[in-house]
């Protein structure tokens, strides 16, 4: 059975709490994105400054209707979400029988922010 390239939960912490070449936090980042991961690769997205990385999440988030990974690319992206993406991830997620996210989805739609 080959070892999975992703660091155990441990190593995982000291990495993102320190500072990492952008090269070895987008190593990382492609590992847990390998295994479907990507809450965990965000963070290392985040450290190596791939903006476009975070973007691809935030729209495949919404394709998705996924509001937790929505929220969080756009934190780190540090982006405001504009209502047009809310209504998007709301019918997504409506689409998708996630009707807790879209409920969450119209309402932030309704406010127009975060």
């Amino acid at each position: 059975m080959a070892r999975s390239k992703i660091p155990n939960p441990l190593e995982r912490r000291h990495l993102v709490a320190r500072e990492l070449p952008e090269a070895r936090a987008r190593e990382i980042a492609e590992a847990y994105l390998a295994e479907g991961r990507t809450v965990e690769a965000a963070d290392f997205m985040e450290k190596a400054g791939s903006a476009e990385a975070l973007e691809k999440i935030r729209e495949e988030a919404i394709a998705a209707g996924d509001v937790f990974e929505f929220r969080l690319a756009v934190r780190m992206l540090g982006a405001t979400p504009r209502r047009e993406e809310w209504t998007r991830l709301a019918d997504a997620a409506a689409a998708a029988g996630k009707l807790r996210y879209e409920v969450e989805a119209r309402r932030q739609a309704e406010r127009g922010e975060d």
